[in-house]
């Protein structure tokens, strides 16, 4: 169902890939519309329990494509690095494929604790509190990965 990646000499192991998930600051989600055009746009996340967890508003573009086809890929590029010289760049990337669903329950407010752990480490307390007040208005997506690939640099 997913192509092999064409160099695989520059395959990372999945544990790595996992990894720099886990670490990664921000990704790209990525959608398909109705109109046919692919939607790519850079957010916060957080990796746990074997799934990705953003938040976003309750309405727009990305709600709009999840709920019109649930595919997705996410991508997160790490340890960035151009290398003019060599007319090369050296990085890590992790390429998701999965399928997204809107979450709710414990399971959400779980994420989003997750996401203030991975952010705002140092203001818990004032994270659950805004979280307790905005969890209603906040519509938190979760991708259930059915593909993972890690490409690692030079």
């Amino acid at each position: 169902m997913f192509k092999n990646m064409r160099r695989q000499n520059k395959l990372m192991e999945e544990k790595k890939a996992k990894q720099l998930l886990e670490d990664g600051d921000y990704g790209v989600y990525c959608t398909i519309g109705e109109n046919g055009y692919p939607y790519g746009v850079p957010l916060n996340y957080v990796y746990m329990n074997g799934s990705i967890y953003f938040h976003c508003a309750t309405e727009g573009h990305k709600i709009d494509n999840m709920n019109y086809c649930d595919k997705t890929s996410f991508t997160v590029v790490h340890d960035y690095n151009i290398v003019g010289k060599e007319f090369d760049t050296h990085y890590e990337s992790i390429v998701v494929y999965g399928r997204s669903e809107i979450i709710d329950g414990e399971e959400k407010r779980d994420a989003l604790i997750g996401l203030i752990n991975k952010y705002s480490k140092d203001y818990i307390a004032k994270g659950i509190k805004y979280i307790d007040r905005a969890i209603k208005n906040t519509t938190v997506v979760k991708i259930n990965i059915e593909h993972i690939t890690g490409k690692h640099g030079e």
